[in-house]
């Protein structure tokens, strides 16, 4: 058996699928990858990671004999690539496998933003009835902003469609695959013609706070912001300061700067909703990923081409 360094938490029923192929060394803590990697780092051929957690230069060096790396989504912007390569060991991510669990979860936070459901659901709770509340829109009719039309980015369009919006998008450059959406070259420019903006680009340097102050003044007053990208790509600072000034009308995030740490300076908005970095989390989406790990070990196994390379 192969020797698996895991460094995500996973529950049982879908750990077994490792388990039963590779000898597990389970460290989803700093202190214990720490301590496996000294303890075992000779022994390690694969490690299983994810974006957010990443895999670095001198833990890499410190396992002589790894084979394959591999970040379990799609983001792998805290793997050491370039390290990997350089050693000549094979990298790849789980593209495509959560993609649909992602653009689920952004439309119901979309939804859940604009339609005001935390308000509406805290006022019926407190004794207030429909007249005493004010008029929230429908999304048919709005025009979507999608910062990053990938995989991701194009399974929201496509849902945000189904309910009437009108996409626009801003990527590096226009993409072939985004017919009837309309391109934008810069961010600025997309929310100024946008009424709500979904950040679905990948993370790191690049995208550090692609929606900033600026962005959100450009979006207004009765925009929305969904985040399922990275926290990195939003100014959290700046998006307290747009809501509490009123200059945007609510957010809804599922990925933050400070994670695992709640964001602070939204805890005490009620216009703000917030989710633990679940969006691509289900049974069906785990299970891809691990089948799809499973796949590209096979595939080294084999001295085939990896299914998803980095």
């Amino acid at each position: 058996m192969n020797t698996l360094l895991l460094l995500v938490a996973i529950v049982d029923e879908h750990k077994a699928l490792l388990l039963n192929r590779f000898r597990v060394i389970d460290a989803p803590t700093a202190a214990t990858r720490a301590a496996a990697i000294a303890a075992h780092g000779p022994d390690i051929e694969l490690v299983l990671t994810n974006g957010a957690t990443g895999f670095t230069a001198a833990e890499i060096a410190a396992c002589p004999n790894l084979k394959l790396l591999a970040a379990q989504g799609a983001g792998y912007e805290n793997l050491d690539v370039a390290a990997a390569k350089a050693r000549g060991i094979l990298t790849c991510n789980g593209a495509g496998t959560n993609d649909d669990c992602v653009a689920d979860h952004t439309l119901a936070l979309l939804l859940a933003s604009v339609r005001a459901l935390r308000q509406q659901d805290a006022a019926l709770r407190a004794g207030a009835w429909r007249d005493a509340l004010p008029l929230f829109p429908q999304l048919t009719g709005r025009r979507l902003g999608v910062i990053g039309l990938g995989g991701i980015g194009r399974k929201i369009a496509a849902r945000a469609a189904a309910f009437g919006m009108v996409i626009g998008y801003h990527n590096r450059r226009p993409s072939e695959a985004a017919a009837g959406a309309i391109y934008f070259d810069s961010v600025r420019a997309l929310a100024t013609w946008a009424d709500d903006l979904v950040v679905a680009t990948p993370g790191g340097a690049a995208t550090r706070h692609i929606v900033d102050a600026g962005v959100l003044a450009c979006l207004g007053s009765g925009g929305h912001v969904v985040n399922i990208a990275r926290g990195s790509c939003v100014d959290t600072a700046a998006l307290a300061a747009a809501l509490r000034a009123g200059h945007i009308a609510g957010a809804a995030l599922d990925v933050y700067e400070s994670e695992p740490l709640a964001p602070q300076e939204l805890l005490g908005m009620d216009n703000v909703l917030l989710t633990p970095h679940v969006a691509g989390w289900s049974p069906q989406a785990i299970r891809a990923t691990l089948d799809n790990f499973i796949a590209n070990v096979e595939a080294w196994q084999q001295g085939a081409p990896l299914p998803t390379p980095v």
